[in-house]
This record gives structure tokens, sequence and C-alpha cells, in this order.
């Protein structure tokens, strides 16, 4: 069972966040390279911080070959739901939020593939 308190905690690292706001507004999975490049960190940070948004259950993974793909947790309860939609909202006017998602999009366009 997801806690709020420890659901909070993990929602309250910046990095954590930006990455649940590009899976939230994806609305599908995204590779780890993926998150690398749109948040321009590198892949051990970016895996650290995965991991207590696993062990929370509030993300889900799945590896196919070398790549792990991570996904919002479609049993979340419909609180933790409400509070990703808020936040979405609340880092919608903020400039690295959007910085995120353009790059994001740019390495999702065929034509600029370069991630993984």
């Amino acid at each position: 069972m997801l806690l709020p308190e420890n659901y909070f905690k993990a929602l309250s690292d910046e990095t954590r966040l930006r990455c649940l706001m590009l899976l939230y507004k994806q609305e599908k999975e995204l590779c780890v390279c993926e998150l690398t490049t749109a948040l321009e960190l590198s892949q051990p940070k970016i895996s650290r911080h995965l991991a207590p948004l696993r062990h929370n259950n509030i993300l889900q993974d799945q590896r196919v070959g070398q790549w792990v793909y991570y996904k919002i947790n479609p049993d979340l309860p419909a609180w933790a739901f409400a509070a990703l939609a808020a936040a979405a909202q609340g880092t919608m006017d903020n400039e690295i939020y959007r910085q995120d998602y353009a790059r994001l999009k740019s390495i999702n366009n065929p034509a600029e593939k370069n991630s993984c």
C-alpha cells in the first residue's frame, strides 16, 4: 500500500519530479536513455532517482534487452494521480520542465532520434 508520506517524499526531489512529469505528460513508458537525454543528466543519476519511485510502486519498470523502460504505475490510488495532475499543472509554466519536454519531443522525432 502506498503511504502518502512516502509518495510525497519521493516527489519532493527535483530530479524525481522531472522524471515523473515527463512520464505523466507522455502517458507511455520511457527508456532510461530518453530520460537522461531529456533531463541532460547522467544515466547513473537518473537510475538512482528512479529507484525510490520503483521501490514505492509509483513506477513500474520493464527490461527489454539492455534497455529499461519505466511507466507510471496504473494502479496508483486516485489521490496519487490527482497529485500528479496538480504537479503537472503547476510545472506547466516552469522553464526547466518545458525544456525537458521539448528535448524529449525532439529525440522522439524519428528524424532527430539520437538518444539510445
